[in-house]
């Protein structure tokens, strides 16, 4: 009877962290049906509701909200508990749940993916790709990446990036027949692919003039919010992107893009961080993840910059 309480009551802690019963179906491997039958049984046996549901979303309840103050740390130490037997184990195992947004999942980490699970086959690896800044402590990560100046100060964090530089890249055949910008000014009369952030504002186009920094209001045809099809539509010829080189690089390399205004473009700007609470930072699969970032980044050359593990980041939101 415990051990179905014990379920149940994980059953509904991941509910109310996604807010949906699809999103927690599929993290704890079970159907829709069969979860949400769960939640109802335990709401029934308790005698409160503890989710109130619409067609949209999925909320806790006071009563929930009360509930999921005392789970969350209960489960914390749960899983401490059972993450403790890998001291014991050649190899740490588990599943390890992080956040990281669309550039860090591209350029970052897809290369190396293959070779972490290939070295820890007995860890499962759970990533969410997300724009939005997420509170990894509410959503029961185990970690996450962002900017460093969005990472909360009482958050561990280690530099996995060097400083970020933009560039502005167009494809020969846009040149061909636009012809090709002189001056950060010249973007005026061009076809300009912008970038949406989720909050609904454009990623800016900055540039540095005379020592001082100069934001343009381009305009274009094409916007998105996926900086993989603004470099595609670049590659085609629709427009001139501003994007991280990261992105650009290696169709730089290949001659499909041509670097623009170089000499008027920005200093770089604040890296990527890996971030953790305290509270997981003796988790073993999470301890060999870092490892192996900080192992095999080639452009490490910045990890002697990093955030001590041991004390808290001093990065801001």
């Amino acid at each position: 009877m415990r051990g179905t309480r014990f379920a149940a009551l994980s059953a509904f802690v991941a509910v109310a962290d996604h807010g949906s019963f699809t999103r927690a179906a599929t993290q704890l491997g079970v159907s829709t049906g069969s979860l949400s039958h769960t939640i109802r049984e335990l709401e029934e046996n308790l005698g409160v509701r503890l989710l109130n549901r619409t067609t949209r979303s999925v909320a806790p309840t006071e009563a929930g909200e009360r509930m999921l103050a005392r789970l969350r740390p209960l489960l914390d130490e749960f899983e401490a508990a059972v993450d403790s037997v890998n001291a014991f184990r050649e190899r740490p195992a588990g599943q390890l749940r992080i956040t990281v947004p669309p550039p860090v999942a591209a350029f970052v980490l897809a290369p190396l993916l293959p070779r972490f699970l290939a070295q820890y086959p007995d860890i499962i690896l759970d990533v969410s790709v997300d724009p939005v800044l997420t509170d990894i402590v509410a959503g029961r990560y185990d970690a996450g990446v962002r900017l460093g100046h969005r990472i909360a100060r009482d958050m561990i964090a280690v530099r996995i990036t060097d400083d970020l530089r933009m560039n502005v890249v167009a494809s020969p055949n846009y040149f061909a027949r636009h012809g090709r910008p002189e001056t950060p000014q010249d973007l005026q009369a061009h076809n300009c692919i912008r970038l949406r952030f989720p909050s609904g504002a454009f990623s800016p186009w900055r540039f540095s003039i005379e020592g001082e920094t100069l934001e343009l209001d381009v305009k274009g045809s094409l916007i998105a919010n996926d900086a993989d099809l603004l470099v595609n539509a670049a590659l085609k010829g629709t427009g001139v992107a501003y994007v991280l080189r990261d992105f650009a690089a290696p169709f730089i390399a290949t001659g499909q893009l041509v670097p623009l205004l170089e000499e008027w473009m920005p200093p770089p700007s604040d890296g990527f961080f890996l971030y953790y609470s305290s509270r997981r930072q003796n988790l073993a699969s999470l301890r060999a993840f870092i490892d192996f970032l900080l192992a095999n980044l080639k452009n490490n050359a910045s990890s002697a910059n990093s955030v001590d593990t041991a004390t808290p980041s001093t990065s801001s939101k």
